[in-house]
């Protein structure tokens, strides 16, 4: 046991991270390869399949969840999706202090990695404040939805539908108990209301809900929560009126639908795409405008230290301020009075790069590997990379190269580009400094 804590202790941050997920994700394959756990058997890969879709809160699936999985199935599902969202580092250290154990520096640097941030100061606290605001708000989410469902679907069924929904719509996983997801409640405003808001207040941020608690007006908050704050509405908004305009009179997704059913149906598919997963729509159906967009919402996710993936919204807030700056001859991005730090920078342009690159090499596999068209293809990958869980269709009839594929790409996707390059790279600090040369760009 000591040799096997002295090894954990040489691992950097990363590593850790990536650990704690793969050890998630191979106990809960092993779980639901138990005959209670399915209905029928399933073979290793889609346990493997489905144990991964879940721990990185993805969505994608193989196998029905609602037909393939008894109860006892879909609850370890949901007990995974409960750990990959938060984190398996967080219950442990959270373990720890409910136990009164002392936390090391060391544990605090593998939480603060685990949270996209830089430095550990603050973060038992931030454990302590996140892991009461998500017991709040996950029994508060079930609730609502039990109200509404109970009488739906009797105690038994109401009260699980709720309890997962919730807990699955929080983390951003996209699991549904449905086979539809949630196309049967498309124009039903409480499910609708509910459960966007559960996936936006987890997607925006831990970070930025313990700044809003310690502060109740706008001046004192950092620049990171306001940029998430008007970023996230910005692009809602902006995302619902395309959404809205493109399918407005497709027949095969709302153009049937009432005008009111139109917009709140509208507005949920353009919110999902930032890595809940769920759809109230037939994905397929989209017009190729719609998919198009929802590919560009997949790719930028939600907000830094989220339950949410992506490169992240604040990354694509920092490229196009910099890109502003550029163009205008500034010295530095600026904004609300306040310079954008270049290490920052290009720390931003480097998850971009690194997500062009991961989305790139995964669609040409697939092109490979798969007999399907090619936006098809390309959904799926941006899908699984930003562990989104929104399909075409294609999940279901990948090959088993094509699987195993995905299976690693929602594995990188959850853990982040950067922090996937980071465990691949072997840092190298030198202070030499070399004289500047000319590169002729663009």
């Amino acid at each position: 046991m000591k040799s096997i804590k002295s090894k954990l202790l040489t691992f950097s941050p990363p590593q850790v991270l990536a650990l704690s997920f793969l050890a998630v994700i191979i106990i809960g394959t092993l779980v639901l390869k138990l005959p209670i756990a399915t209905t029928t058997p399933i073979n290793w890969l889609d346990a493997l399949f489905t144990a991964t879709s879940a721990t990185t809160v993805t969505g994608l699936i193989v196998v029905d969840t609602a037909t393939a999985f008894t109860r006892f199935g879909q609850t370890a599902i949901m007990i995974m999706i409960q750990f990959g969202g938060i984190g398996l580092m967080t219950f442990a250290i959270f373990t720890l202090l409910v136990i009164g154990r002392k936390i090391t520096f060391k544990q605090r640097l593998f939480l603060s990695s685990s949270f996209n941030q830089d430095t550990p100061g603050g973060i038992v606290r931030l454990v302590k404040l996140l892991m009461s605001f998500v017991v709040i708000v996950e029994f508060c989410g079930f609730l609502i939805l039990a109200l509404d469902w109970v009488p739906k679907y009797g105690w038994s069924d109401g009260l699980f539908h709720s309890i997962f929904h919730s807990i699955s719509a929080f983390n951003n996983a996209g699991f549904s108990t449905w086979s539809d997801s949630l196309m049967g409640h498309a124009t039903d405003p409480v499910v609708n209301i509910v459960i966007t808001i559960l996936f936006i207040i987890g997607g925006i941020g831990f970070t930025v809900i313990a700044d809003l608690k310690a502060n109740k007006h706008w001046h004192p908050l950092t620049l990171h929560t306001k940029l998430m704050l008007i970023g996230t509405f910005a692009l809602n908004f902006i995302s619902l009126l395309v959404i809205l305009a493109i399918e407005y009179n497709n027949p095969l997704t709302i153009g049937s639908f009432s005008h009111f059913d139109k917009v709140i149906t509208s507005y949920f598919q353009a919110v999902a795409p930032r890595t809940a997963g769920f759809n109230t729509i037939d994905i397929g159906s989209m017009e190729d405008g719609s998919l198009l967009y929802t590919i560009m919402l997949m790719f930028i996710g939600g907000g830094s230290g989220s339950t949410a993936s992506g490169v992240k919204l604040t990354t694509i807030i920092v490229v196009f301020l910099s890109t502003y700056a550029f163009l205008t001859t500034k010295e530095s991005p600026v904004i609300f009075k306040r310079a954008i730090p270049r290490a920052i920078i290009i720390r931003s342009l480097a998850i971009m790069s690194i997500g062009f690159a991961v989305i790139f090499i995964f669609t040409l596999a697939l092109t490979i590997t798969e007999k399907a068209d090619f936006l098809m293809i390309l959904f799926e990958v941006v899908s699984a990379f930003g562990t989104v869980g929104l399909s075409m269709g294609l999940t279901g009839s990948l090959t088993d190269i094509g699987r195993e594929l995905l299976i690693l790409l929602m594995f990188i996707g959850r853990l982040g580009p950067l922090t996937f390059a980071f465990l691949l790279a072997r840092p190298h600090n030198t202070h030499i400094r070399y004289p500047k040369g000319d590169v002729y760009t663009g």
